[in-house]
C-alpha cells in the first residue's frame, strides 16, 4: 500500500502500548506531534482509541499495526505501508524488522522504492545509514523505554531533496 505526499516534518513514535495504568504521552512529545506535518506511527498502539487521539492532534497518521495490537487495529492498518514524504522521498514503514544482523540490508530488499525505512518493536532507538543514503530509524517509544536510556520519539525532516532523522528525547 502506498500513500501520497504528506509531509516534510514527520513526528515519529511507536511502541505505545496504551492505555496501561496512568500511562500517557509525555507533554514534550505531544508538541513535537503538534507541531509536525505528519505523524507515523511504527505499530504497537496496543488499543484503537489511542489511534483516535492521535488523530485527534490534527496532523495526518500513516500507522502500521504491531504485534500487540488489538484486532481493530489490526484490520484497520496494515503490515507495512510506503508514503512519499516530498517529492521523490519515499518511507517504509513496518514495525517488526527482524533480527539486527543484516537488518539495513533486509529492509533495502524488502522496501526497494524507499529511501528510508521506520520500525519499531524494539523500544530501543537507532539510525542506520548504508553509504548510499538509505535509511533505517527506529523511534524507540514515549512511554515504555525499556532497556533504552530514556523515552524516545523521532523527527524526520526533508532538507535539501533528502530526509534526515534526529531522536528526540523525552
Amino acid at each position: 500500500m502506498r500513500q501520497g505526499y504528506l509531509g516534510r516534518v514527520i513526528a515519529i513514535i511507536g511502541d505505545t502500548h496504551m492505555p496501561k495504568g496512568e500511562r500517557r504521552l509525555p507533554e514534550r512529545c505531544l508538541e513535537l506531534l503538534r507541531d509536525a506535518e505528519l505523524i507515523a506511527h511504527t505499530g504497537d498502539f496496543s488499543a484503537a482509541t489511542v489511534l483516535a487521539e492521535l488523530e485527534a492532534i490534527g496532523p495526518p497518521v500513516v500507522a502500521v499495526h504491531g504485534n500487540v495490537d488489538d484486532p481493530q487495529l489490526k484490520r484497520r492498518l496494515p503490515e507495512a505501508i510506503e508514503f512519499e514524504v516530498a517529492a521523490g522521498i519515499v518511507v517504509g514503514m513496518v514495525h517488526d524488522s527482524g533480527p539486527a544482523k543484516g537488518r539495513l540490508e533486509r529492509m533495502r530488499r524488502r522496501f526497494p522504492a524507499c529511501d528510508a525505512v521506520l520500525f519499531g518493536h524494539s523500544h530501543l532507538p537507532l539510525h542506520e545509514r548504508a553509504p548510499d543514503g538509505f535509511q533505517n530509524f527506529n523511534p524507540g517509544s514515549p512511554t515504555e523505554r525499556r532497556r533504552a536510556p530514556r523515552h524516545s520519539m523521532g523527527v524526520g525532516r526533508v532538507e535539501r531533496d533528502r530526509l534526515v532523522f534526529e531522536p528526540a528525547w523525552l
